[in-house]
């Protein structure tokens, strides 16, 4: 498992071209999937346009569970996208891995924790910036005095800790995932016979269902805690 992220330095910055490679396919297949699913709507939904809508639906689901949809509707598009986007991203490594001279090129975005908290520190910074503008700096500021002025200190920590907790799950989930897959692969390129080979396949396909099933469920973890956020800093009955 021992390999090297391929890296360029532009004006004194390292670039993870992995990184830059895998976040560009993954924002091109969701932009296709949005593309084909919208591109011939009709009243009956068959097809692509089905599946968009019942995730418009979903996502809509998620945002009333946690705001009134009058403070918490637009927030419906950033939702459909943070739940697709990293969906694809979680399934972008499970079929295979593409390694070139110790380099890994071709992975799950998701798999990489710059990525992860980026996409954290890009939700939490949504947060305090809707928060603003929808509650005044009045209110903004009254929510981290509310209910008890000298939980003021727990309450920034509470930020960091959101930031941390929300990119390193998703980071953790995949990752460990993909090492899994790697070692059960591995294990499929040896030399054992049709006995071993057998023994080896189950596993792998076993665990790459459930690997599905994970990448689902750290997608719908993510975009939930997003609207969670979100309205604890929009709602003012938080």
């Amino acid at each position: 498992m021992g390999h090297e992220a391929p890296e360029i330095q532009i004006f004194g910055l390292w670039f993870n071209l992995a990184n830059v490679l895998m976040i560009t396919v993954a924002s091109t297949i969701v932009f296709l999937i949005a593309f084909v699913s919208t591109r011939k709507l009709a009243l009956k939904p068959t097809g692509m346009q089905n599946v968009m809508e019942w995730v418009f639906d979903f996502v809509k689901g998620i945002i009333k569970s946690n705001m009134d949809w009058k403070s918490g509707g637009h927030f419906h598009i950033l939702g459909v996208t943070l739940i697709m986007y990293i969906f694809v991203s979680n399934m972008l490594g499970l079929p295979f891995s593409i390694q070139i001279n110790d380099q890994l090129w071709w992975k799950s975005p998701t798999a990489d924790p710059v990525i992860t908290l980026t996409l954290a520190t890009m939700v939490v910074g949504l947060s305090h910036y809707y928060g603003i503008k929808q509650t005044g700096i009045g209110g903004y500021l009254r929510g981290y005095v509310k209910p008890m002025w000298f939980l003021l200190p727990l309450k920034i920590i509470e930020e960091f800790a959101n930031t941390l907790t929300l990119g390193l799950r998703l980071f953790g989930n995949i990752y460990a995932g993909e090492i899994l897959l790697g070692l059960l692969a591995g294990s499929l390129a040896a030399p054992n016979g049709v006995i071993g080979w057998i023994s080896a396949a189950l596993p792998t396909l076993a665990w790459m269902g459930f690997s599905v099933f994970i990448g689902a469920i750290q997608a719908f973890i993510f975009t939930m805690l997003t609207m969670v956020y979100l309205a604890h800093k929009v709602s003012t009955d938080h």
